[in-house]
């Protein structure tokens, strides 16, 4: 899939937990997606969104983060999210994966609007 508005990926790891951040600016149609380059395997135990304090997306932007098969590892857990605030989601609302590289679709979020994706996986 084509890549759209700008997406930066990061990668940390913490012993056995990997921490992708998605640093992203949507475009004109309020929406950014990029595929990540690695693959992983295992637990999603945490899922936080940041919105850009100076350029916040519009309320109730969407996140899905798809693996290979088609299937939001999140569960359904990134819909709806704030404007504002930072929110997370811990381990029980969320999925796993499974050497799959991960594809993250943000929609809604309006022109030219910035924020972060963090998924901690285990």
């Amino acid at each position: 899939m084509a890549d759209l508005g700008t997406v930066t990926l990061s990668e940390e790891t913490f012993s056995y937990i990997k921490k992708v951040s998605f640093a992203w600016l949507s475009d004109g149609d309020g929406k950014a997606t990029k595929t990540t380059e690695e693959s992983y395997t295992g637990e999603i135990i945490r899922f936080v969104t940041v919105p850009d304090g100076v350029d916040a997306p519009d309320d109730n932007y969407g996140i899905v983060i798809l693996d290979e098969d088609g299937t939001d590892v999140l569960m359904g857990a990134g819909a709806n999210r704030d404007t504002a605030n930072t929110e997370q989601v811990l381990a029980t609302s969320l999925g796993c994966v499974a050497n799959d590289q991960l594809f993250l679709s943000v929609t809604n979020a309006g022109a030219a609007n910035k924020g972060t994706v963090h998924l901690y996986i285990r």
